[in-house]
């Protein structure tokens, strides 16, 4: 691998922009999977039984605390404490969907972020990293991987190079499924075990 120093520079740019895509792919996939857990489907389950094991515990501390000060705590004390946590209950039922729409926001305002970050590091790697490819093509997603020693992670240049693909100055013959729901290092493990045979070739000569 050579750079001139401005290729280098634009390199190093990329590395730091990896990083904050990382970052913020990282972010996104946990949005989803809490939007999903509470307020998928099946959520309603799970926030009953969530207000079940609520009434577990509370139960559990009041039995402590009725013990340490030796029984300061009546039956009222039991029965008013439940009639609150029950109506917190309801009162999040009852606000659930305005929950998940603030929810859903944050995941549509973590897409953007994501897919800018992936802007600006397709920006920069047609400066430094595509015509490097394409005068060397053809190269596996392994071999282009080791040629920038690893710096950057499979995932992320497989996803830039598709971006290339797209744009026909690339051309792949094997198609790739979609692992960009997983989360990141589960995709790229996945990714690892085919890199090699994922083959890019050049169409700009």
């Amino acid at each position: 691998m050579f750079f001139d120093h401005k290729r280098a520079e634009f390199y190093e740019q990329l590395k730091r922009r990896e990083r904050y895509w990382w970052r913020s792919r990282q972010r996104l996939i946990k949005l989803k999977e809490r939007h999903l857990f509470w307020f998928g489907n099946n959520s309603v389950m799970t926030w009953l039984l969530w207000h079940v094991v609520g009434y577990v515990l509370v139960a559990i501390v009041l039995m402590l605390v009725n013990r340490w000060f030796r029984g300061m705590i009546d039956i009222w004390d039991y029965v008013v404490i439940f009639v609150l946590q029950t109506l917190l209950f309801c009162w999040l039922l009852l606000y659930k969907s305005r929950l998940a729409t603030v929810v859903q926001e944050r995941i549509d305002n973590a897409v953007i972020v994501s897919e800018e970050a992936m802007q600006e590091m397709y920006i920069l790697a047609a400066d430094c990293l595509f015509p490097d490819i394409h005068a060397n093509a053809p190269l596996s997603l392994q071999g282009i991987y080791e040629r920038y020693h690893g710096e950057l992670h499979l995932i992320t240049l497989q996803k830039l190079l598709q971006k290339e693909v797209d744009s026909g100055r690339l051309l792949l013959a094997q198609k790739q499924a979609d692992i960009y729901a997983l989360p990141l290092e589960l995709a790229n493990d996945d990714l690892a075990a085919s890199a090699s045979k994922i083959v890019y070739k050049s169409m700009m000569s």
